[in-house]
């Protein structure tokens, strides 16, 4: 593993005033070497020539949030993240890295989750480059690498959790959003930490059942919602019933038996639970039949 070992280059205009110095002296000496017919000084022109060439080669800018690596002949010689305008070795070979906040948007895969079920899942990841050595040198594609890491995180996450949890207590995908996004930042970090990456942020950006079974859970889900409303709808109903018959007794209205009381209930559970508006039966006759 080679860690980041950060320099400082040269001033741009020093290297800038050196290559003009240079680049006068060769024609100096070769302008000499005509107007004097002295070949010794065509001779000493040429190199100078080709150092000041050279010598221009070595100027190159960095910009915010980025950083240029030094290579000399297969060597790190370490990394310029100042911004501006410097000046290197010649012969140094200058790699580009970006240092800015990226995101990833991760295709959507469909894999099984703790329970079997086929899912269809996607993650965004929010990253940056933290050691500018490891991500050059201990990796060979550190962009490729975020991405195929990212997918292979995202499918181990599906594998650990249910889409939907049946108790509405346990961990999900669906239900513990912050809690899973969590899970998958850290494991993510800990598979990315080689290539000098820092994971920022990961969310899940698609979750859904594959299509095979999404119109069998649709219809689960939906039995679901149905049960609970139901089982609200009896309990306020049930609750309306009690407090209808205690107020006729306490205020004395009609005096009912047990089974005119049996009757007044169901026909108020049929009003209260049933799905559409109940027809009333008037009774012009007497209480009695």
């Amino acid at each position: 593993m080679i860690n980041e070992r950060k320099i400082t280059a040269w001033s741009g205009p020093m290297g800038l005033v050196i290559g003009i110095l240079l680049g006068a002296s060769a024609i100096n000496f070769f302008v000499g070497a005509i107007s004097k017919e002295n070949p010794g000084l065509l001779i000493v022109s040429l190199p100078l020539l080709m150092l000041s060439i050279l010598a221009f080669t070595g100027l190159f800018t960095v910009q915010p949030n980025q950083a240029v690596v030094l290579i000399f002949f297969g060597t790190y010689v370490g990394t310029v993240r100042d911004a501006g305008w410097w000046w290197t070795n010649p012969f140094n070979l200058k790699k580009r890295i970006s240092l800015r906040v990226r995101s990833l948007n991760g295709h959507t895969i469909k894999v099984n989750d703790k329970a079997g079920n086929p899912v269809e899942i996607a993650a965004v990841v929010v990253w940056r480059v933290r050691d500018t050595a490891q991500a050059s040198f201990d990796v060979e594609d550190y962009d490729a690498f975020v991405s195929v890491q990212s997918e292979t995180a995202v499918r181990h996450l599906a594998s650990e959790y249910p889409y939907d949890a049946e108790d509405h207590e346990g961990l999900s995908l669906r239900g513990s959003t912050d809690r899973v996004s969590q899970t998958l930042r850290q494991e993510l970090q800990e598979r990315l930490q080689q290539a000098g990456v820092d994971v920022m942020e990961a969310r899940l950006s698609h979750l859904a059942y594959a299509q095979e079974i999404a119109g069998a859970m649709l219809q689960r889900q939906q039995a679901a919602a149905i049960i609970a409303a139901r089982q609200k709808i009896v309990d306020g109903a049930v609750g309306m019933v009690e407090m209808a018959l205690e107020r006729l007794k306490r205020n004395n209205v009609v005096d009912l038996d047990d089974e005119k009381k049996a009757a007044m209930v169901s026909n108020l559970l049929v009003v209260l639970c049933g799905e559409r508006a109940a027809t009333p039966v008037l009774n012009t006759g007497t209480l009695h039949q």
